[in-house]
C-alpha cells in the first residue's frame, strides 16, 4: 500500500488538526511495533498490552506516523499522529477503505478444519492466472483479516482470506468488511464447541461468513454435510458442492495415498490426475474445494494441477519433519479437536514404515462440558496394530489414558502433565530409531511446537 496521511485521515475519521503532517506518506502498517518497517503507520491496540505504551519502540523501528486513540494520553509530540475514537476501528475502517480502492475479487474461507490449507491451496491455484493477496500464517480474526487486506500490493486481483471464529457474530462482521464475491465453508467439526454447545449451533455460526456475499456471489462448500445442505437453501446465490459422496457438484474418485502425498481424479477432470504433498483424504478435501474455486474463475485444470503439487503451505499443517535420530515427524501441532484427530491418525497409521508409529497427542481445548467424553472417544481411533506406543498431554488427555487402558491394556500408553514436555521430549528421544515415524497433534495451548523443535534440534544447527 501507499497512501499519505490525508487519504488515512480521511478514511479512519480523524479527529484532529492533521494538517502540517498531511503529505507523509506511509507505505505498511504493523500493530506490533517490533514489526514495523521504514514508512510505517504503527496501529496501538489494547489488550493484554496497551499498544500506546509503544508508540517510542514504533518510531524507533520506522514508524513514520500513528493512530492514537483520543481517550489515551501521551501522544508523541512532533511527530504524526491521527486521533480516533477507536484504534481497532480505524484499522478495520482503513481496510475497508483500501479494499474499495484496490478492488479486487474477495474469496472468503471458513471451517472447523481445514481452513487455512485451503486458503492455501486455492492462492496456489488462482496464482497461476491471477495476482493473489492472501492470509499471512493464521491472520484471520478481527485484526488480522484488515492486515491482510491493508497487505495488497495495487495490482492485487484475487484477495484469499481465511476467517475464523469462536464465537456468535464474528463471522458476520468480518464478512461485511471484506463483502466477498465467493464464500467457503470447508467443513462443519467440534472445534469452539464450548462457546456453540452443538454441531447446529457451529453451522449457523459457519454460515455467517454468507451474510455479506455479493448477490452475484457464489457459496462453496462440503456437499456431504447436512448441516450445511440444510442451511444453503436459504441462499439466492449460486451454490457448488464438493466432498467425496457422487450427489456433488465435484467428488474424487481413485484416490491413492503414500507416506507423502495424496493422488485423485474427480468427475470433472477424469483425464487428470491431481497430486497433493500431504496425506490424508480430509486433504483430498481441502483441494476439492480449491478445485471448486478453479473451476468458477476458469482455471485450466493442468495449471490447477501443478499448483497444487507444489502448493506453499503454511507450516505445522501435517507436515513431515525429520527429528534428530533420523525419524520421521508428521507436525500438526497448531490446532486440534476430535475430527482432525481421528482424520490424521487414520492417515498415519497408513503410512508404510520400516520401524514403528508412536502418537503424541495433546489436550484439545475448547470442548466444554463434552471434553471428558470427547477426549475418551479417540481411542476408537487408534489401532493398536498399526501403533507402537502412545504419548498423551495434559490433564484432558486422562480420560483418552484410561479408555486405551480399557480397550488396549496391552498398548503402551504414558501420560504427561502439561509441564512436563522435557520429560516427555527425553523420553522420545531415547525410544525413536531412524526407522520410525512419530505423530505430534494437539491445540496450540499445549506447545507441543516445542517438543518438536527439540526433537529436530541439532537438525537445525
Amino acid at each position: 500500500m501507499k497512501m499519505q496521511l490525508a487519504e488515512i485521515a480521511h478514511a479512519v475519521g480523524a479527529i484532529n488538526d492533521f494538517e502540517q503532517w498531511r503529505s507523509v506518506s506511509v507505505t505498511s502498517v504493523a500493530f506490533d511495533s517490533r514489526h514495523l518497517q521504514p514508512g510505517g503507520l504503527f496501529i496501538p491496540l489494547t489488550g493484554e498490552q496497551d499498544g500506546h505504551q509503544f508508540i517510542q519502540s514504533a518510531i524507533d523501528h520506522g514508524a513514520v506516523a500513528t493512530l492514537w486513540a483520543r481517550d489515551m494520553a501521551g501522544a508523541p509530540a512532533d511527530f504524526p499522529v491521527l486521533q480516533v475514537a477507536d484504534s481497532l476501528k480505524a484499522l478495520q475502517a482503513l481496510a475497508q477503505y483500501y479494499l474499495s480502492k484496490i478492488n479486487p475479487r474477495v474469496v472468503a474461507i471458513t471451517g472447523s478444519n481445514g481452513k487455512t490449507t485451503t486458503k492455501d491451496m486455492i492462492a496456489s491455484v488462482l496464482a497461476t492466472q491471477f495476482n493473489v493477496t492472501k492470509t499471512h500464517a493464521n491472520f484471520n480474526n478481527e485484526i488480522g483479516v484488515p492486515m491482510t487486506v491493508l497487505s495488497m500490493e495495487p495490482n492485487t486481483e484475487m484477495l484469499v482470506v481465511e476467517m475464523g471464529m469462536d464465537r456468535p457474530g464474528q463471522l458476520d462482521f468480518l464478512s461485511s468488511l471484506v463483502m466477498p464475491d465467493l464464500a467457503v465453508i470447508t467443513m462443519i467439526g467440534e472445534a469452539h464447541i464450548e462457546f456453540f454447545g452443538t454441531r447446529d449451533k457451529i453451522a449457523d455460526a459457519k454460515m455467517e461468513i454468507t451474510h455479506s456475499l455479493s448477490d452475484d456471489g457464489i457459496f462453496v462448500y462440503d456437499g456431504d454435510e447436512p448441516l450445511l445442505r440444510e442451511r444453503s437453501t436459504d441462499l439466492v446465490q449460486r451454490q457448488v458442492t464438493f466432498g467425496q459422496e457422487g450427489t456433488n457438484d465435484l467428488f474424487a474418485t481413485d484416490v491413492q495415498a503414500t507416506s507423502t502425498s495424496t493422488s485423485f481424479v474427480t468427475n470433472q477432470w477424469p483425464k487428470v490426475t491431481f497430486t497433493i504433498p500431504m496425506i490424508g483424504a480430509y486433504n483430498v478435501n481441502n483441494a476439492l474445494a480449491a478445485l471448486s474455486v478453479a473451476s468458477v474463475y476458469r482455471i485450466r485444470p493442468e495449471s490447477a494441477q501443478k499448483a497444487l503439487a507444489t502448493v506453499n503451505l503454511t507450516e505445522n499443517r501435517a507436515e513431515w519433519l525429520e527429528s534428530s535420530t533420523g525419524a520421521a515427524i508428521l507436525s500438526d501441532v497448531y490446532n486440534s479437536n476430535p475430527t482432525a484427530v481421528k482424520e490424521v491418525l487414520a492417515a498415519f497409521s497408513r503410512t508404510p514404515v520400516a520401524g514403528k508409529r508412536y502418537v503424541v497427542l495433546g489436550d484439545m481445548l475448547e470442548l466444554g462440558d463434552q471434553a471428558s467424553a470427547m477426549h475418551a472417544g479417540l481411542a476408537t481411533a487408534i489401532d493398536p496394530t498399526a501403533i507402537a506406543g502412545v504419548y498423551l498431554v495434559g490433564p484432558l488427555m486422562e480420560a483418552l489414558a484410561k479408555a486405551l487402558a480399557d480397550r488396549y491394556p496391552n498398548l503402551p500408553v504414558a501420560h504427561y502433565g502439561a509441564d512436563e514436555l522435557t520429560t516427555l521430549t527425553t523420553d522420545l528421544q531415547a525410544k525413536l530409531t531412524p526407522a520410525d515415524q512419530i505423530l505430534l497433534k494437539a491445540s496450540h495451548g499445549i506447545h507441543l511446537e516445542q517438543v518438536l523443535a527439540a526433537l529436530r534440534d541439532s537438525t537445525e544447527n
